[in-house]
């Protein structure tokens, strides 16, 4: 059973329910990692502004999972997509094609019952139901992950990326205000399980487990 880390919303008899009890005891000097157990057919959507550490989290739990099968093409990246058609992953020109190819290949990857992280922002509710409709077309377990970290901390991720590029404080503010209607909107939503990562929590690696149901 997953631990449960604070602000995290959850799955429990068929609800979702807003879990808010203390994760470790103040007399602990390591903080306990969270951990999120999944089915192997399941879709993880990240879902967050830009620099807030998406994509640095799926390749951590590439990392992590190495041995046991996972490689980086589990990590469907719309930035990726994106470079593959225009060279430039910064490029709005082609968002069309952009994430007509991301939903192609999450599509061929749960053809083929392969677990699979899409990441990119994930922020509008349309995003998100589209990814919701491809995985319920493959009989796919569902799992939101969302990056709820205060405005101060994305813009200062923003200004510090380590791929050398920028979106600026203007857009990772749009975003904020987008993720605020998004918290409110996604309960309702109808994802199977629902991980929110806080200030808190953010830093903290967290474990994804894969179990064989």
């Amino acid at each position: 059973m997953p631990r449960i880390h604070a602000g995290q919303l959850y799955q429990r008899d068929g609800r979702i329910a807003m879990e808010r009890a203390l994760q470790h005891e103040e007399h602990q000097e390591q903080p306990v990692r969270p951990t999120i157990m999944l089915p192997r057919r399941t879709l993880v959507v990240l879902c967050g502004p830009a620099g807030s550490g998406k994509s640095t989290f799926a390749r951590k739990f590439v990392e992590r999972h190495r041995k046991h099968g996972f490689k980086q093409t589990t990590v469907v990246s719309s930035d990726h997509c994106r470079a593959l058609i225009c060279d430039d992953e910064t490029s709005q020109q082609v968002n069309r094609d952009t994430f007509d190819l991301f939903h192609y290949i999450i599509h061929k990857r749960m053809f083929q019952a392969r677990f699979t992280i899409a990441d990119s922002t994930a922020l509008q509710a349309e995003a998100r139901r589209k990814l919701l409709e491809l995985a319920q077309r493959h009989n796919y377990h569902t799992c939101l992950i969302v990056f709820k970290l205060p405005l101060e901390t994305y813009i200062e991720r923003d200004q510090h990326q380590a791929r050398g590029r920028t979106v600026g404080a203007q857009v990772v503010a749009y975003h904020f205000g987008l993720l605020q209607q998004a918290l409110q909107d996604i309960p309702q939503e109808g994802w199977e399980y629902i991980h929110i990562l806080d200030e808190q929590r953010a830093d903290i690696e967290t474990e994804i487990v894969i179990v064989s149901h």
